[in-house]
């Protein structure tokens, strides 16, 4: 019997075939009152970038079309206040293990693209000790293809100084870039980073990218 890695609940563990193979999976990992707590996005969103409760396009994809920029994203889980607290453990106090509970969810996206997460700052990642979206997808393969200069990280930002940031990614020297990527990030917000990233690969010619994100 394991204990609920958020709350310390004992779980029974049931007799599944992931269970006997010790495969961690969300059920083995959080009590039925915690993954209860996260919401998937409903039926009814934005078709380009997953946000909630919308019809048809949103106003973020509008404002970025009228910019040249079509929006093409993917997303799971609604950042409600379960997720703000889960990722407040998960990035900001280094639970490192909290990454398990979401990894079979990135496992699912291996296809045709190569999964790329986003990278850290010099400065972020020896802070925080970890990449918590490349720790995503320790269950699947990834190529680590972009580095990142220091900038403000963008949880002390506020929209409009998110939206205006400056690009600060770049590739990584002599890597063999695919044709078809699909870029990882943990939530997306105003989709800035993730187009700054976009922007990134296609001047280096990537022909097809694509974004995800467990959170919009």
């Amino acid at each position: 019997m394991g204990s609920c890695l958020l709350c310390n609940q004992e779980i029974p563990q049931k007799l599944t075939f992931s269970a006997l193979f010790l495969l961690k999976t969300p059920e083995n990992l959080l009590c039925e009152k915690c993954q209860s707590t996260f919401e998937k996005i409903p039926e009814q969103h934005c078709p380009r970038c997953y946000k909630s409760d919308v019809s048809g396009l949103c106003t973020d994809c509008k404002n970025w079309e009228k910019l040249g920029i079509f929006v093409n994203h993917r997303a799971i889980f609604r950042y409600n206040a379960a997720m703000k607290a889960y990722f407040a453990r998960y990035k900001f106090l280094g639970d490192y293990r909290l990454g398990q509970v979401f990894a079979p969810y990135f496992a699912k996206l291996a296809g045709n693209a190569v999964l790329v997460p986003l990278p850290l700052s010099p400065e972020s990642l020896k802070e925080r000790g970890f990449n918590q979206v490349s720790a995503f997808l320790e269950q699947t393969k990834f190529q680590e293809l972009l580095t990142k200069s220091t900038s403000p990280r963008q949880s002390s930002l506020d929209r409009h100084a998110r939206l205006a940031s400056k690009n600060t990614f770049s590739i990584k020297p002599e890597v063999h870039l695919p044709p078809k990527i699909l870029l990882i990030d943990d939530i997306y917000t105003t989709g800035r980073t993730l187009q700054h990233a976009v922007e990134t690969l296609k001047t280096a010619s990537v022909t097809e990218i694509s974004t995800f994100s467990l959170c919009r």
